[in-house]
């Protein structure tokens, strides 16, 4: 299966506008944005938990990484609520699930093979700083190695935001929105923006608050040259 897997074009999606799909297990539901890959893919999704359900134990044979956008998530190394930053990396194992329901946005096998790296951060508790090259953004630093950059940035209101993609990036609206060419984002809408391109964003009245990874981009096929077949 290939969804949005031209890495080469700009990608909005307005996730909640979509349908919630089933995944192989019950009471767990994702909605698709990038995907490689059959059910063991390099993907992009936004996945729901109902209250009560789990993943029976597993390993991600090519890592997992995720936000948690809504409710409490949970396994054995935790609880995380809401604002939560996880990387999984390859080869470690868990049994996730959520007792009071959670939606959290996951990517799987986009990490380095021999990346063992395990970040488990609850942004709520950690300090935004000003951008040092960019009027009215602040930053949380969530993860950063030679291939990739991870963080959290709040968007001042009615401001211009600008930034130069070099190797592409992918920003997904944790909170307000903001306009960006002829499309508004809103909550939870995705935006993928190709190798060589520009962010030139609209913040509206409210404060927007975004999560934004860089770099990963230029690795897509070697990615998905290490899918299992």
């Amino acid at each position: 299966m290939k969804l949005n897997a031209d890495f080469d074009k700009r990608v909005v999606i307005h996730s909640e506008d979509l349908e919630w799909l089933s995944s192989p297990m019950p009471g767990v539901s994702r909605r698709p944005l990038d995907r490689i890959g059959d059910e063991v893919a390099r993907a992009t999704s936004i996945v729901r938990y109902k209250a009560g359900s789990k993943f029976s134990p597993h390993v991600h044979t090519g890592g997992e990484e995720f936000f948690v956008l809504e409710g409490v998530f949970q396994d054995e190394h935790g609880d995380f609520p809401a604002g939560s930053y996880i990387r999984n990396p390859p080869q470690s194992s868990h049994t996730p699930g959520s007792e009071q329901g959670c939606v959290i946005f996951v990517k799987l096998w986009q990490f380095q093979p021999s990346d063992r790296t395990h970040v488990r951060l609850n942004s709520n508790y950690m300090r935004a700083v000003s951008s040092r090259d960019r009027e009215n953004v602040s930053i949380t630093p969530l993860y950063a190695d030679q291939f990739e950059e991870v963080s959290i940035e709040t968007w001042e209101p009615n401001s211009r935001i600008y930034f130069e993609a070099k190797h592409g990036a992918e920003l997904l609206v944790i909170d307000g929105g903001f306009t960006e060419g002829d499309e508004i984002l809103s909550k939870h809408s995705w935006l993928r923006l190709p190798k060589g391109s520009q962010l030139d964003a609209q913040t509206a009245d409210n404060t927007t608050i975004v999560w934004i990874k860089r770099g990963h981009l230029t690795r897509v096929a070697e990615e998905a040259a290490r899918l299992p077949i």
